[in-house]
This record gives C-alpha cells, sequence and structure tokens, in this order.
C-alpha cells in the first residue's frame, strides 16, 4: 500500500495513547452539545420560542408536530408541500441552472431542480408562497417559464398536500428508527447485549448532532437528509464493529487486562485503519462538497459532518460506554499466557 500512496508512511504502525483517560471530558462534551441540540429543536435553531411556535400552529395534534417539526429543520418541499412541474425542452439539453435562477427570481422559498430521465427533462419543486392560491400560481409559473423559455413543455404538474408530506416525515422517522434497531439486534447476536447497547447509543449520539447542526444551520432537510443520516448510521456503525471486534479478541488474549486498557489497546491497534477509511471517505466528499452545486450541499455537507463524529462516537462513546454498564474481566491467567501489554505503559 505504501508504494502507491508515500503519505501513508506518516501514519504510525503501532500508538499508545490513552483515550480512556478523556473520557470523562468527551462524555460532557456530548451530553452538553446533544442537549444543545434538543434546545435548538424546540426554538426553530435558537431564533423562536416554543410557545411561538405551538399558537402559530393550526389546531390538531398533527398540524403542531409538523409545525414543530418544520420549525426545527428548515423543511423542504418534502415534507412542507408545494408545487412540482415536469418540463422537457426539446432540441436542447434542460438548462438546471438557468431553470433553478428563473424560479428564485420568482422569490420561492425552497427551489430544487433536477435531470428526470432524458436530457431534455427536469423536475421542478418549489414552494407555494403564503396567502395565494396553489392553483393560480401553478398558473403563473408556467406562464413565466414559457415567457423565459421558448419552446419549454410542461408535461406534468402536481401539488403536494401537506397530508403527503406528513405521511413522507412519519416514513422517513420510521426508516431512521428501523436502522437503528436492526443495528441493535445485529450487534446483539454478533457479540453481546452491552455491546449492542453501546453501539445504539454512540448512533443516537451521531444522529442527534447531525440534525442538530443542520436545525442550527437551518440548512434544507428533506428526504436526502433522511438518506444522509442512514448513510452516517451505517459508516458510524461499521467503525463502532471494527473496535468491538478487536476488543472481544483482545478480550479473549488477555483475561487479566482491566476494561480501561483493553479499551485503550483496541482503539490504538485499529486507529491507522479508522484514520485511512475516513479521510479517503472526506477526499471523496470534499470534491462533491465543492463541485457538487446547490442541490447536493447539505447532503454532502451533513455527510461529512457524520463522518467526523461517527468517528470520534466510535472512539469515545461506544467503547467506554462498555465502562458505564459495569463490565468487568475475572482476574484469572490469560489463555494464551501472554503478558498484559498495558502493563508498564
Amino acid at each position: 500500500m505504501s508504494s502507491w500512496w508515500p503519505l501513508i508512511r506518516l501514519i504510525p504502525v503501532k500508538t499508545n495513547f490513552q483515550f480512556v483517560k478523556f473520557s470523562g471530558f468527551a462524555a460532557f462534551a456530548s451530553i452538553a452539545l446533544v442537549l444543545a441540540s434538543f434546545v435548538s429543536f424546540a426554538t426553530a435553531g435558537y431564533t423562536k420560542s416554543p410557545t411561538e411556535i405551538w399558537n402559530d400552529a393550526g389546531p390538531t395534534a398533527g398540524e403542531k408536530g409538523q409545525a414543530f417539526f418544520c420549525a426545527a429543520f428548515n423543511c423542504g418541499v418534502d415534507f412542507k408541500g408545494g408545487t412540482l412541474l415536469e418540463v422537457t425542452t426539446p432540441g436542447r439539453a434542460a438548462p438546471l441552472g438557468e431553470l433553478r435562477a428563473e424560479l428564485e427570481k420568482m422569490g420561492l422559498g425552497d427551489v430544487q431542480v433536477q435531470g428526470f430521465g432524458t436530457e431534455f427533462s427536469a423536475l421542478l419543486r418549489f414552494e407555494t408562497p403564503d396567502g395565494q392560491d396553489p392553483a393560480q400560481f401553478v398558473d403563473k409559473a408556467k406562464a413565466d417559464l414559457r415567457a423565459a423559455f421558448p419552446g419549454i413543455e410542461i408535461v406534468r404538474a402536481e401539488v403536494v398536500g401537506p397530508k403527503v408530506s406528513g405521511e413522507l416525515f412519519a416514513s422517513g422517522l420510521t426508516a431512521l428508527g428501523l436502522a437503528i434497531v436492526l443495528m441493535l439486534i445485529y450487534i446483539w447476536f454478533r457479540f453481546e447485549l452491552n455491546y449492542g447497547v453501546g453501539a445504539v447509543t454512540a448512533l443516537f449520539h451521531d444522529v442527534i448532532l447531525t440534525m442538530g447542526l443542520l436545525s442550527v444551520l437551518r440548512m434544507e432537510f428533506s428526504l436526502t437528509s433522511i438518506a444522509a443520516l442512514l448513510t452516517i448510521i451505517g459508516y458510524s456503525m461499521n467503525d463502532t464493529v471494527v473496535v468491538f471486534d478487536r476488543m472481544r479478541e483482545n478480550r479473549r488474549k488477555f483475561k487479566r487486562m482491566t476494561w480501561r486498557d483493553l479499551i485503550d489497546l483496541s482503539v490504538n491497534e485499529t486507529l491507522s485503519r479508522t484514520i485511512i477509511t475516513g479521510a479517503t471517505a472526506l477526499l471523496a466528499l470534499g470534491g462533491l462538497l465543492f463541485l457538487g452545486g446547490p442541490t447536493m450541499f447539505p447532503f454532502v455537507f451533513a455527510m461529512i459532518f457524520g463522518i467526523v463524529i461517527g468517528t470520534y462516537s466510535s472512539i469515545y462513546v461506544a467503547a467506554p460506554a462498555m465502562l458505564v454498564m459495569g463490565n468487568t474481566v475475572k482476574d484469572t491467567p490469560g489463555a494464551s499466557g501472554e503478558p498484559n501489554p498495558a502493563a508498564g505503559a
């Protein structure tokens, strides 16, 4: 590997960092950030009071729940409802950038423009301004597009109502919850229940902090954000499983070793792999961040933050959680007869 990437030689073959020594400070920082995220959810990114959001919402429980959600996360058309237009530009490729700029001139909130089917087709999604009739506004948008792009054809027009958006919101949250439950079951069967609890704690930590960042920065929250969160769950779990697998191996080899030393040894032994995997993913995402355009930016930004926080949580949330749950190792000679490598370290 070092023959094709000389920089890999800069990564030490073996490290001896005392990660558990700083686990108390890391736990305090994580708890504080999680609480700050929940406060951001309840205050629309620290811009409104919960009472104001409650009073502005509709009378039903569903409307109030959706109002709090969309206040917390700058919801896109997927969750707030809006208009969808399918257009074609015969004779030339659909000018996605020009279409987006034209829609933004209309003073719309969230605007999504993407290629669809052939190179001549595009899907346009945008919000209906408050106080305007959706049908009349769609007619006006069609007229403006035909004036700006002679020859454009409007193939399909649909208005997505709040009911459909609410169903998408419920489906997105269900997907997140189901993914976490399945991860718990997987770790339970592969390792032990305590390992599963530690892994799921790390997953909750990563998901809540990523959602908290999107809430504070008021980035668009759509179905692509749900996709980013699901990907972060998979990446974080992969990192955690590597550390847990090494902990299980070392637990069998060094039965006299305390859990503190066992965690430090296991994390140090997998550190180079963690750095290389994370750096490779960040390099790929870095290109998308600067070249992917405004449509991809929220997704890629959430992914980058999720990978960084997922790497942190596998070291400072999942592994130290084993200490909190009271795991102990019997003080019996190791099966291999090898000395404790942490002794005297």
